[in-house]
């Protein structure tokens, strides 16, 4: 093999791997895992994240509700979109991950508590956290509705950095909650949303990695 193509074949896109049904599932429920156990530290320490879940945060500290309940709701509108966009396997993997998450942050209190939690850490390990669990559920053609249905569609479509279009919309809906939640709890929030952002960023580039 000429040198030439020993150069073309390292450059060449890596072809898409295709992931079975036990990947898949292990996959979803870790992601949608770390992503719970981000929120219950958000609530615990009076944070919120950007997207619908920011939404469902800004209600939930408004009214009292249940954040699962309200988080499972705001994105039904939403599956309709990926449906038409994204296709039925990732609308029906979607679907599962928000209502496993739902079930996730409305019970998981129940099983663990943590006695103190410094806005701080809870900003850089949950933001860490989500970043993680939705690279994991975008890797798996899956997300959390709402804007990560838009970023993912956006970096398919258009190669723009699903991150990049994530901490937007994210840092945009954490403004929106200084009518509900203190100054100092929004800033901790924007840096959590700046560090999954930068993650995502970094870890899910077009072309890096492409599973079905």
């Amino acid at each position: 093999m000429s040198t030439s193509s020993v150069f073309a074949a390292a450059a060449a896109p890596a072809a898409s791997l295709r992931h079975g049904l036990f990947e898949d599932l292990q996959a979803l429920f870790t992601g949608t895992l770390f992503v719970g156990m981000a929120m219950m530290m958000f609530a615990q320490a009076g944070l919120l994240t950007g997207s619908t879940a920011g939404l469902a945060f800004v209600l939930h500290y408004a009214t009292g509700w249940s954040f699962g309940l309200i988080f499972f709701c705001i994105n039904l509108p939403f599956y309709w979109f990926a449906w038409t966009r994204m296709g039925r396997a990732f609308t029906l993997k979607t679907f599962a991950c928000v209502g496993g998450l739902s079930l996730i942050t409305g019970l998981g209190p129940r099983f663990i508590h943590i006695d103190y939690l410094h806005p701080a850490f809870a900003a850089i390990a949950g933001g860490l956290l989500m970043g993680a669990g939705v690279l994991f559920l975008a890797r798996h053609r899956s997300s959390l509705g709402g804007a990560n249905i838009a970023s993912l569609y956006l970096q398919e479509r258009y190669g723009m950095r699903a991150g990049k279009v994530q901490l937007i919309i994210d840092c945009c809906v954490v403004l929106l909650a200084l009518w509900v939640v203190p100054l100092e709890r929004v800033a901790w929030s924007i840096l959590a949303a700046v560090i999954m952002g930068v993650f995502l960023a970094v870890s899910h580039r077009p072309g890096r990695y492409v599973g079905q």
